[in-house]
């Protein structure tokens, strides 16, 4: 599957449970690590849960497993590695503190408007 129809996929996916501030980063050309990043906030470490079992679980309905994941011990920040696209899921002081936005900041980046949820194909 082509990396930018993924994150649109992965997105409709975070917007789903309520995932907000989502960024897509495209650090294709200032890193070899992956294509995309996605990076999303959430208000609780329950959303975090729910907006990473929501990426995880529509995926894998989808035929496609997740390469590496972590942070489901603490909950502040998930991640998911599907190899061309990265999705970043924090709690909304996490994501403040680790600041990928800064880090990554030669990439261009999408900001995805959150008003309206597409449905899932």
């Amino acid at each position: 599957m082509d990396p930018k129809e993924f994150t649109k996929i992965i997105v409709e996916l975070i917007l789903q449970k309520k995932g907000s501030n989502i960024r897509i980063l495209d650090i294709k050309k200032v890193s070899y690590i992956a294509d995309y990043f996605i990076i999303c906030s959430a208000d609780s470490d329950m959303q975090v849960k729910a907006i990473a079992e929501s990426v995880e679980d529509g995926l894998r309905d989808r035929g496609i497993k997740v390469m590496h994941k972590e942070g489901y011990s603490a909950l502040n920040w998930v991640l998911l590695d599907y190899f061309d696209v990265v999705v970043h899921v924090f709690r909304h002081e996490s994501r403040s503190f680790y600041n990928l936005e800064k880090l990554w900041g030669d990439a261009p980046y999408e900001i995805v408007e959150e008003s309206v949820v597409p449905p899932i194909v």
